[in-house]
This record gives structure tokens, C-alpha cells and sequence, in this order.
């Protein structure tokens, strides 16, 4: 499942002394648009990666895609959309485990196979893309879920990442980082919530 190395003959670094550069998640919840981007330049933040397949909210409008965008280049920030590569909702019926694609209100967390989306071309294109990005600026994968645990940006997109040798931080609501490789996988969560119920 490896991608294409990335291509550095245009950086100033040679490439036996490169080192893959740490990448962030964030996730946006009800967070005003001044604290977003204050949690933003408190980790440096140069470029926001929109993964939200679809990049609109019905109760927090100044995360809509348009008005994101225009917001963030007001403040200094970059802004790419990769919602339709890298996006938690794929549009692939054989990315689902039931081979059909959800309707209305749906738990996408548990009916994605992100294994085999990460297979996918699609896929493929898009975290290729965000490798390149992520040679020149610093940054910061962003859906809606606060809690990276309940999020594909975690599940999917950071766990492909880890596996090809990045650092994933994702940041959290207080301005705190954790790491990925602290996070359980999704299996695991699941196995804590059943016994739970049970305990």
C-alpha cells in the first residue's frame, strides 16, 4: 500500500537528510472562527486541508466552505479542499461493508471500510497530493468532530499516514495535542463502549 515517493527535487532539502514532517488534525465543532484560528497559530499552523466530504455546516455557517476559505486567507492562513479524495463519505459503494452507500442520517464511522478506501485511486491521488502539501507548509487536516476518535481524519487518514512513517498530532478544543499513536483504533473502541454496557 505505498504511494509515490515524495519528489524533492525542488526543495532545498537533499533528500538523504529529509525528515517527514509532523502533520496536525483539528476538527472544527462549534468553535467561533476567531478561537479556530487562534488554535491554529498556536501550532503554526500555514495551511488548513478541509476533509469534510461535505464542507458546509447547518449550525456553525463561518465553517461553510466559502466563507472558511475567504476568512482564512483574511487571516494568513492557506486553504485546499480535499474533501472528494480524502472525505469520511465516500461516493463508492464498495467502500461501504454492506456495499451500499448510506442514506440520510447515517453512522459513517462504523460503515466505511477505510481499508479499502485506502486502496482506492481516489485515495491514492489525494493523500499523494496532501504529502506534497505537507513538504511546504504545515498542516492541519480539518473535519467537523472535535474528538479525533469519532472522526475518519483519525481513522483513516491519520492511521495511513503513521503506516508510511509520519507523525500525526491531532489538536484538541483546549489548544492541547495528542498523538496519534496514543489514540485506540476503532475496534477497540468499540470492544470499551460493549463492555460498558456490560460492566
Amino acid at each position: 500500500m505505498k504511494t509515490k515517493k515524495i519528489n524533492l527535487h525542488n526543495t532545498q532539502t537533499d533528500a538523504a537528510d529529509f525528515v517527514l514532517p509532523t502533520i496536525y488534525t483539528i476538527g472544527h465543532s462549534n468553535l467561533e472562527a476567531y478561537q479556530f484560528e487562534q488554535l491554529l497559530k498556536q501550532h503554526a499552523i500555514t495551511r488548513v486541508v478541509d476533509v469534510r466530504t461535505a464542507p458546509r455546516s447547518q449550525y456553525v455557517t463561518h465553517f461553510n466552505r466559502e466563507k472558511l476559505e475567504f476568512s482564512l486567507q483574511q487571516a494568513g492562513f492557506n486553504y485546499s479542499f480535499m474533501g472528494e479524495t480524502l472525505g469520511g463519505r465516500p461516493n463508492s459503494p464498495g467502500c461501504y461493508f454492506d456495499r451500499e452507500i448510506p442514506t440520510g442520517h447515517a453512522d459513517y464511522l462504523h460503515l466505511v471500510d477505510y481499508e479499502t478506501v485506502m486502496t482506492k485511486p481516489f485515495f491514492q491521488q489525494g493523500i499523494e497530493e496532501l504529502m506534497e502539501m505537507a513538504v511546504y507548509d504545515r498542516l492541519a487536516l480539518m473535519c467537523s468532530e472535535e474528538d479525533p476518535n469519532t472522526c475518519h481524519r483519525h481513522h483513516m487518514i491519520s492511521k495511513y499516514l503513521m503506516r508510511e512513517g509520519y507523525s500525526v498530532q491531532h489538536i484538541r478544543k483546549d489548544g492541547s495535542l495528542v498523538s496519534a499513536k496514543q489514540l485506540p483504533d476503532l475496534a477497540k473502541i468499540d470492544s470499551s463502549k460493549q463492555l460498558d454496557l456490560f460492566g
